[in-house]
C-alpha cells in the first residue's frame, strides 16, 4: 500500500465529499499522464494486513472512503477489503481503469477507461517526459501491454452490474481524443448521464486551457464536465 489520508473527493459526482482516500501500490497500465507514478510507475510502499487498513479507517471520521490506486482491483485480496469496508457502513468509491472484474461490489464504481492516446508512447518521447526513467526495451514491452490492456468492455459492464451506482470517467488530452471517446462510450452502451470527461493537466493554467474547447463540447453530447478540483484546491500533490 501507497498512502491513506483524508482529503476532499476533488473529481466527478461526489466532488467536495470528504474522504478516507487508500491508495494500493501497482498498476497492470502505464499511462504516460499518470499523476500517481509513485503507485505505479515505481510503485512504493510497504505491504499491509486488512487489518490494519480498516483500523487505520475508522480512526477517520470520515463517511465516504475511496479506494485507488495504481490499479485497486489487481489484488485478490481487494475483494474483502471492499466488504469489510462496507460492513461498517461507510460509502464505498471504487477508482479503477476498467481492465479487471473480480466479485466486487461498491457504492460507486468509478471507472476510468483509457484511450488508445494514453500509452507512454505518446507521453514519453525522451526521458524528461517520462513519470519515472526507464529503459528503452522495458518501455517498449509496457507500450504492448498497455495497448492490449487499456479497454476491457466485458469486465467494465460486469463491474457496472455488481455495483450500487457507477460512473465513467475519460481523460482527454486534445480534440483528437473526442472521435474515439465517442465510440468508446458506444461500445460500453451507457447513458450520457454516467459520463464524466476530464481534462489531462496538472496545474491550474492547464485545466483552464483545456476547459475551453472541452465544456462546449461536452455540453453537446450532455456529458458532465469534470474538473480536477484537487489541483485548484491543493496543487498537483501526494496526500490530497
Amino acid at each position: 500500500m501507497t498512502e491513506t489520508f483524508d482529503s476532499r473527493q476533488g473529481e466527478g459526482k461526489l466532488t467536495g465529499t470528504q474522504s478516507h482516500f487508500i491508495r494500493l501500490a501497482g498498476c497492470n497500465l502505464r499511462c504516460w499522464f499518470c499523476d500517481t507514478p509513485y503507485a505505479s510507475w515505481a510503485p512504493e510502499g510497504d505491504s499491509e494486513s486488512i487489518d490494519r487498513i480498516i483500523e487505520r479507517m475508522e480512526r477517520s471520521e470520515c463517511r465516504h472512503v475511496v479506494l485507488t490506486g495504481g490499479e485497486p482491483l489487481m489484488f485478490k485480496q481487494v475483494t474483502e477489503l471492499a466488504e469489510r469496508i462496507r460492513r461498517t457502513g461507510r460509502h464505498l468509491t471504487i477508482e479503477t481503469a476498467g481492465t479487471l472484474a473480480p466479485p466486487i461490489t461498491a457504492d460507486l464504481m468509478s471507472i476510468s477507461p483509457k484511450l488508445a492516446s494514453s500509452g507512454p508512447e505518446h507521453g514519453c518521447q525522451d526521458a524528461a517526459t517520462m513519470p519515472v526513467e526507464m529503459a528503452p526495451d522495458q518501455l517498449a514491452r509496457w507500450q504492448t501491454m498497455h495497448e492490449q490492456r487499456r479497454f476491457a468492455p466485458q469486465a467494465i459492464a460486469s463491474l457496472i452490474a455488481d455495483s450500487v451506482d457507477y460512473q465513467i470517467k475519460f481523460v482527454l488530452d486534445t480534440p483528437a481524443d473526442t472521435a474515439e471517446t465517442l465510440e468508446l462510450i458506444r461500445q460500453i452502451d451507457v447513458a450520457a448521464d454516467h459520463v464524466w470527461i476530464m481534462p489531462q493537466g496538472v496545474t491550474v493554467d492547464q485545466l483552464r486551457q483545456q476547459a475551453r474547447w472541452l465544456q462546449p463540447w461536452c455540453r453537446q453530447h450532455g456529458f458532465h464536465y469534470c474538473d480536477r478540483m484537487h489541483i485548484h484546491w491543493y496543487g498537483n500533490r501526494r496526500g490530497t
